[in-house]
């Protein structure tokens, strides 16, 4: 087959500026060929290379004590304890959920969960960050079904519980909407697989399924704006066969315990020429590979459509070569392919050779560490103007409006379309705040959660990056957990855009003064950008996905509140309500500042909590909706009445941060107010859970009314 000639066009195609083709000419001193095009635009774009990020990433903490493995692998690792590590990552899979929702959505969590396996972790928890568009446009109910549809019936196929995550609706998102994908699983701390290759003529292992066309190209278009001609993507998206995966998983571990496994790297994106560039590169080794020895499913597939193909299910292995009959023994008990199709080599060379020709021949280090680097221009996103005066209004009436909004009904539609409680350690359901899962056979547990609040990071970057973590730790000391460490998912619009980078560079400051001052380290994670549609980007959304540590269920906070306990609240409240979600909903507003976030109250406030857990009977974070959204939470999940004493909009709706929401009897409330007195912590009662009906002030509605409206208000929305 004739390759196409080499064109300005066919360049431009390729996501490839021409600074950077006159870059690739100065490397190899040639022209590239075809394939070698195709694998400088795989290598080199965003989505592969983190160039428009990586000067702020770094600036990230991403150290502890608890740390084992921080970013720059598969996933990132902390240790938990008894020789035990939790492996954990999360990852956008956007561009493909808006082009094919079912199909986008599944591989992205079939990706993530081998991210985790493939550092020798048996996944135990999944959770999906979810961002669409409004109910009312005309292509969001397709794409909301089609994503979530994907994630339960993938997730649940391979078997892995999902145990939390969210869901928001926003124009911005219309036409971009954004999966967030996470995965959590567990190891031996001393049994952890790295990607690095190390020794020369060790051969390089093709493991799992076979290649064919679909996704080639997928990384590429993922770091590409949206336009009309989006219908013609829908050949880059990768199609996923969770059962093969689940092969895939036992395969591995399996073949881990044979001593065989030198180094092991998942094919994600960029497939083949990422996870071979990336092995070598690691280890400062070069790679050969004899494509006709990938294993194929379809015909006269090219060097290039092999190099780029993201097929999924599939991993690249170096091996130790006097293990290779046991290896393969694995993989065909598995009913999986398992082919040598290349070796490593001393040179500095990704040599890739197809029906005796050679296809490409490049410097293998200039493909990953030395892709370009950009400090973009950016400017600080001006500071909020003062916020128009908010109208007082009937606090049931404003209730009623948060919980008929589909970012903020009850989400029993979306997850429970997932299994939950396979693999039988669920300790905590979604719905209810984080997440937790038993470590099996021992009496600890983890506690996950995702926040992000992406009007408080448009209006102030920096305090909404600050925001999205101090919100994952309050979730997770809400259930009695010790916070570990986060991965993050920074899905931004157009970086070339001073103000798009603004927003990322100021995130990123808040996102590191609050991962250092709540020891909260970023392990591992994600770049998302260019999610923009004709020109138009979506809100600014770094999800943070975090950790937490139960050393005994003991100590796990996840009571119900009973009749006559009463509601007290840790932390000060001067009701803001710029950026909240009662402006947003109720007066449809996106103005003034995002609240402010102080660190310090972060972190005194949560571990007063978690140090008087035994006198809460249960506890929530207070975010959007402030008050009277949690206490509407806490009462209905109980199936109780609740009164509270404030009748007005600051002090119900306010969106102040470092505040929690407690339910516990009267000797408990008591003894509470004592110790908060003597740590300098602000606590006081606001109300009662009882009753049937919703007090606040003088107004009141029966439960049952606002419990219906509250549970079939997403399914409505979305039907």
């Amino acid at each position: 087959m004739t390759e196409p000639a080499i064109t300005p066009d066919l360049i431009a195609a390729h996501g490839l500026k021409p600074d950077e083709y006159q870059r690739i000419l100065e490397i190899i001193g040639r022209e590239p060929t075809f394939t070698e095009l195709g694998i400088f635009s795989a290598m080199w774009n965003e989505h592969c290379s983190y160039k428009s990020s990586k000067k702020w990433l770094r600036t990230l903490p991403t150290k502890g004590p608890q740390v084992i493995c921080g970013p720059g692998e598969n996933a990132g690792v902390v240790d938990i304890g008894d020789g035990q590590a939790l492996i954990f990552k999360m990852e956008s899979h956007n561009h493909p959920s808006y082009i094919e929702p079912h199909q986008g959505a599944a591989t992205g969590v079939g990706g993530i969960l081998r991210d985790v396996f493939t550092m020798g972790a048996r996944p135990i928890a999944a959770m999906n960050a979810l961002s669409f568009g409004l109910p009312s446009h005309p292509k969001t109910a397709h794409i909301v079904k089609g994503v979530v549809e994907g994630i339960g019936s993938y997730g649940n196929c391979f078997g892995v519980p999902n145990v939390g995550g969210e869901v928001r609706f926003h124009a911005s998102y219309n036409c971009n909407c954004l999966v967030n994908a996470f995965a959590a699983g567990l190891a031996d701390a001393d049994k952890i697989f790295y990607s690095a290759a190390s020794g020369v003529g060790m051969p390089v292992v093709y493991l799992g399924a076979k290649t064919g066309r679909d996704g080639v190209g997928g990384a590429t278009m993922a770091s590409a704006e949206f336009d009309d001609t989006i219908e013609e993507k829908r050949p880059t998206v990768q199609v996923g066969d969770p059962f093969t995966e689940k092969r895939l998983l036992e395969a591995c571990l399996e073949l881990m315990e044979t001593g065989a496994v030198i180094s092991i790297q998942d094919m994600g994106a960029a497939g083949l020429t990422c996870s071979a560039v990336e092995m070598g590169d690691k280890g400062g080794l070069g790679i050969k590979l004899q494509l006709d020895d990938v294993p194929q499913r379809e015909t006269h597939m090219t060097a290039y459509e092999m190099m780029l193909s993201e097929s999924q299910e599939r991993m690249l292995m170096v091996l130790h070569p006097e293990k290779e009959a046991a290896a393969r023994a694995v993989f065909e008990k598995w009913d999986l392919d398992f082919a040598i199709v290349g070796e490593t080599i001393p040179e500095d060379r990704f040599l890739i050779l197809h029906g005796n020709a050679v296809k490409a021949d490049l410097p293998l280090s200039k493909l990953s560490s030395e892709a370009p680097e950009y400090d973009r221009p950016w400017i600080p996103t001006p500071a909020a103007a003062d916020m128009a005066p908010v109208p007082q209004i009937d606090p049931i009436d404003a209730l009623k409006a948060l919980i008929s909004a589909p970012s903020y009904a009850y989400k029993g539609w979306v997850w429970e379309q997932y299994d939950h409680m396979v693999m039988a350690d669920t300790v905590r359901a979604p719905g209810l705040g984080a997440g937790v899962v038993r470590v099996h056979g021992t009496g600890k547990a983890i506690a996950f959660t995702s926040d992000v609040t992406p009007r408080y990071v448009r209006a102030n970057p920096v305090e909404g990056g600050k925001q999205a973590v101090a919100e994952a730790y309050r979730n997770l000391t809400a259930c009695g957990a010790r916070p570990l460490a986060t991965t993050d998912n920074l899905n931004f619009g157009n970086p070339e855009k001073p103000e798009i980078m603004g927003q990322f560079v100021g995130a990123i400051q808040g996102i590191g003064a609050a991962c250092a001052a709540l020891d909260m380290p970023i392990v591992s994670g994600n770049v998302s950008l260019y999610n923009e549609t004709d020109g138009k980007g979506i809100l600014p959304t770094p999800t943070i996905g975090a950790v937490g540590l139960l050393d005994s269920l003991d100590d796990l906070i996840a009571g119900q509140p009973v009749e006559g306990d009463y509601a007290l609240v840790i932390g000060a409240g001067q009701g803001h309500l710029g950026q909240s979600a009662l402006l947003a909903e109720v007066f449809n507003r996106e103005d003034g500042d995002a609240p402010h976030v102080d660190l310090e109250a972060e972190r005194r406030n949560g571990e007063f909590l978690r140090a008087n857990r035994a006198l809460v009977r249960a506890a929530t974070d207070l975010s959007d909706g402030g008050l009277a959204l949690a206490g509407f939470e806490m009462a209905e999940g109980a199936g109780l009445g609740l009164t509270l004493d404030a009748g007005d909009t600051p002090t119900l709706f306010g969106e102040d941060q470092a505040r929690y929401l407690l339910a516990c009897g009267f000797d408990q409330a008591e003894a509470l107010m004592v110790a908060a007195a003597a740590a300098g912590v602000p606590l006081h009662t606001v109300g009662r859970f009882g009753g049937n009906a919703v007090t606040m002030g003088a107004s009141s509605a029966p439960l049952a009314e606002l419990s219906d409206l509250y549970r079939g208000a997403f399914a409505a929305a979305i039907a």
